[in-house]
């Protein structure tokens, strides 16, 4: 059974009884909740990923929760819960759909060691994988955004899951997190997209999430295998360049956005090594989007 084919009411009610398990492929997480507009929020964004069946072994047991202290809970503040201990410093219940995924997301990065865990965007075209890796604020998830909805698969906006000994990278299609200018940016680039209500003042701001497109969400399951590694990085008015860098520049920028690459030791080194070998590397400038989306076209069809 699939999200989107539980009635409303019952999704609000399982929620805040026992929670709902998602098949996130490669992970299984179960989330609870008291907050029924969270349940609308995860109905649109999550209505085509699949329910576990009972007794399926779940990796992450999360809860949003109207907080418990009564100051908090005058405030209108919900917490984020992780295996039954309260995380994180409480946050306006408005903004618990966002609260929910950057949690996923430590959750992820703080466990799933079985992958070198990289903060990169990661897409696919015809069985190859994009990597982006960048820090907050490069434009990385807008571009990511925008090549998810002209052509491209998406995996991930955030965290690209590398397999050490298959060397391809695995992704979630989950939703893609936007903020600030980003949001009307892409409600006008892509007006068919699914985005959430907008969550003002965050600590990084206005934040919208997008829908991940159908196909993605349909090929969750596929990994694919790194071809390029392009370092974004969005400047005003600037003209929009792909420029090939060396290899260790990019190995560098790799293992710098990697959350657990001294984890992994001589063989995240191999891993990575092995990746930037079998990658062409660029650094990308862009302040447009149609330019950038249409220079992405022009790397794919350069490659065989």
């Amino acid at each position: 059974m699939r999200v989107g084919q539980v009635e409303r009411g019952e999704l609000r009610q399982r929620l805040r009884r026992d929670g709902v398990a998602l098949r996130l492929s490669p992970f299984t997480v179960r989330v609870r909740s008291d907050l029924p507009h969270l349940a609308d929020d995860i109905a649109a964004m999550y209505r085509d990923f699949d329910l576990l069946e009972p007794g399926e072994f779940v990796d992450f047991h999360v809860a949003v929760l109207r907080s418990s202290h009564w100051l908090s809970r005058w405030q209108g503040k919900a917490e984020f819960w992780f295996d039954g201990q309260r995380s994180f410093t409480p946050l306006p219940a408005a903004q618990a759909l966002a609260m929910l995924e950057w949690g996923i997301n430590w959750c992820i990065a703080a466990h799933a060691h079985q992958f070198l865990l990289i903060h990169a965007a990661v897409l696919e075209r015809d069985g190859r994988a994009l990597l982006m890796p960048a820090p907050p604020g490069s434009g990385k998830s807008t571009l990511c955004a925008a090549l998810a909805h002209r052509g491209w698969r998406l995996l991930s906006d955030e965290l690209g899951l590398l397999d050490l000994d298959t060397g391809r990278v695995h992704g979630m299609a989950r939703p893609i997190n936007l903020k600030n200018a980003s949001i009307p940016l892409m409600r006008a680039f892509a007006p068919q997209a699914l985005f959430s209500a907008s969550m003002p003042n965050t600590s990084k701001g206005t934040v919208a999430l997008v829908r991940a497109p159908d196909e993605a969400i349909a090929r969750r399951h596929e990994p694919a295998q790194p071809a390029w590694v392009v370092l974004p990085a969005w400047r005003a008015d600037a003209p929009t360049r792909l420029t090939p860098i060396e290899r260790a520049r990019a190995f560098m920028d790799l293992a710098e956005q990697s959350f657990n690459y001294d984890l992994h030791g001589q063989a995240g080194f191999q891993a990575l090594g092995r990746l930037v070998n079998d990658c062409q590397c660029f650094q990308f400038e862009y302040s447009r989007l149609d330019e950038a989306v249409a220079h992405f076209e022009s790397l794919t069809e350069a490659q065989p």
